[in-house]
């Protein structure tokens, strides 16, 4: 089974140039939508977020546990899931890191990480974390397609 996450234009844009707006400190957000039959995640909207880890900002984010929940009941009124969140990394890969695997908790969610060069968003990668419990997580890179 292929995995992959579909976003709108703007969606994309808008996350990327988020990045690029908390440049040097990573940004951070969330992914809503719907899970099809295939498994397959179409993102209808993203909900920015403010980072609030003060002690590394540059280089981990947090997302205030208030806000999660907020976001999730308003998707939840709106019919729509969170299909998964996303991240910058300021001058470094598009990759995922140890800690970001550590952190990540949403099995079958994806994990969208922008590196920002300097300031200029470049590369966007797409992973899904996969398990059967917290002691087998993994991530897997999934096709992105920017519609």
């Amino acid at each position: 089974m292929s995995l992959m996450l579909k976003l709108s234009q703007t969606d994309y844009a808008s996350l990327r140039h988020h990045g690029e707006q908390t440049y040097p400190h990573e940004c951070c957000g969330v992914l809503l939508g719907r899970f099809d039959d295939l498994g397959w995640k179409t993102v209808s909207r993203i909900a920015p977020c403010g980072n609030t880890r003060a002690d590394s900002p540059h280089n981990r984010y947090s997302i205030d546990p208030r806000e999660l929940i907020r976001i999730q009941r308003e998707a939840r009124e709106r019919g729509e899931d969170i299909v998964g969140f996303y991240h910058s990394h300021p001058d470094h890969p598009a990759q995922c890191s140890p800690t970001d695997l550590a952190e990540a908790h949403w099995f079958g969610c994806s994990y969208v990480i922008t590196s920002v060069e300097k300031g200029v968003a470049t590369v966007t990668n797409s992973f899904e974390l996969s398990a059967t419990g917290e002691a087998d997580k993994k991530f897997l890179h999934e096709k992105t397609e920017v519609v």
